[in-house]
């Protein structure tokens, strides 16, 4: 039986993250909005993976942070997202309203 490499494992979510944090010039975004400038550790699915797989690899929904500022998006007693989470959704709803009216288009 062929077993399934784990997303974050993946080449194509390996290159696409690159991208992202490429694209962000290796910055924290959430550290960006206090005006600090902090190396970026990870990239944030705001729209969360485990609800929205199909928007995994679309860049608007990826956001370079560190992982001291990830933590604060997320409650890890049940990993709902927090006030910051939520701002970040709220930041990124005309992607969202695109991406859906487009018929859920990569971008």
């Amino acid at each position: 039986m062929k077993q399934v490499k784990p997303f974050y494992k993946t080449t194509k979510w390996k290159n696409v993250r690159e991208k992202s944090l490429r694209n962000h010039k290796y910055l924290c975004q959430e550290s960006l909005r206090y005006g600090k400038h902090e190396e970026a550790e990870m990239v944030h699915h705001i729209f969360p993976l485990e609800h929205y797989p199909e928007l995994a690899y679309v860049q608007w929904n990826l956001l370079p942070v560190t992982n001291k500022r990830h933590n604060t998006f997320h409650r890890r007693t049940d990993n709902s997202l927090t006030e910051k989470g939520l701002y970040w959704q709220e930041k990124r709803m005309k992607e969202y309203d695109a991406w859906k009216q487009r018929g859920n288009k990569d971008v």
